[in-house]
């Protein structure tokens, strides 16, 4: 049989079977999930698994089934990928104007954490203003083709068109600590749901975690895995072609580089991406986040010298 996980937490899987329509608590067989893989968290909310029930409800799951989509990140402690969320339809990277204040080099980050689905980036707090730095910074993100949207959880501004965003869609929240994604997600789901938010840390500017495991949510035509606030996000990436990659402006000029397909757009002789960023058509605070991500995978540890015998957790 086939399930869909929907939550997990301590190597127990809450998963929805459609062939039966029932819900299942589900167990690895044996334990350990092998994968070609090499990562912290061998399944993740909206995960497929294939699974052998051996009560009405309960089972052991046997494999994980591919992947359309995920939200990754890298997870410096162990030193694996960790998959927050799987085969959604699109991401909403949620970010603030207001306490905490909004920071462009986290969404940075978060858009090379999505993988193989769309992203919606949501202001939240927009009854704050923006200085026009920080707002310029936030309209470049659509003239990079980007769905962009400010709402108020607060006030309750544009809450209907993301709404209208989301229907008929699976969409994973992510987002820092302290943005309101928990509060959004209340409003969108059930506002008498008095699902836990938190205040802001006042030394830090920085939110206080409040969901502490993914939850896939529904409500009428919209799905929400609703994953945990995150204070930093590193690229999952262990090829740097691929993060680079991950900048869709580069694309524009990276073909004309004359190192090709091998540039790092680091600074070698005749690189089109630098010309670009010479003249002005690629932004250089997005340039400058492409550099701090080169450089942190150039800080990683090999692979070779990775405890891989460490256990999994599950």
């Amino acid at each position: 049989m086939i399930g869909r996980i929907r939550k997990a937490i301590n190597n127990v899987y809450d998963a929805w079977c459609a062939q039966d329509g029932r819900h299942y608590t589900l167990r690895i067989k044996g334990k350990v999930l092998r994968l070609d893989e090499w990562e912290y968290n061998p399944l993740a909310v909206g995960d497929d698994v294939e699974f052998t029930p051996y009560s009405q409800d309960e089972g052991l799951i046997i494999r994980r089934l591919a992947r359309s989509s995920s939200f990754t990140r890298w997870n410096i402690k162990l030193e694996k990928n960790q998959t927050i969320a799987a085969n959604m339809d699109q991401v909403a990277i949620i970010t603030s104007a207001w306490e905490p204040p909004f920071r462009p080099r986290f969404l940075d980050r978060a858009l090379t954490c999505v993988h193989g689905c769309d992203v919606i980036i949501v202001m939240n707090k927009c009854d704050y203003d923006l200085t026009q730095e920080e707002f310029d910074r936030w309209a470049l993100y659509h003239k990079l083709g980007y769905r962009i949207i400010a709402v108020s959880a607060r006030s309750g501004e544009n809450i209907d068109e993301l709404k209208t965003l989301l229907e008929g869609k699976t969409t994973a929240f992510v987002g820092q600590s302290g943005v309101g994604k928990s509060t959004l997600v209340n409003l969108i789901i059930d506002p008498e749901r008095k699902q836990a938010t938190n205040s802001i840390s006042e030394k830090y500017q920085r939110g206080r975690h409040t969901t502490n495991h993914s939850l896939y949510l529904e409500r009428g035509a919209i799905a929400i895995i609703d994953t945990p606030g995150v204070r930093e996000l590193l690229v999952p990436y262990e090829e740097k072609s691929v993060l680079a990659a991950s900048f869709v402006e580069f694309a524009r000029y990276a073909a004309d580089c004359s190192y090709g397909p091998d540039c790092t757009h680091t600074g070698e002789p005749g690189c089109a991406v630098i010309r670009a960023l010479e003249d002005g058509l690629i932004d250089p605070d997005r340039y400058t986040s492409y550099l701090g991500m080169y450089q942190s995978l150039d800080e990683r540890k090999p692979g070779y010298l990775r405890n891989r015998f460490r256990k999994n957790k599950q």
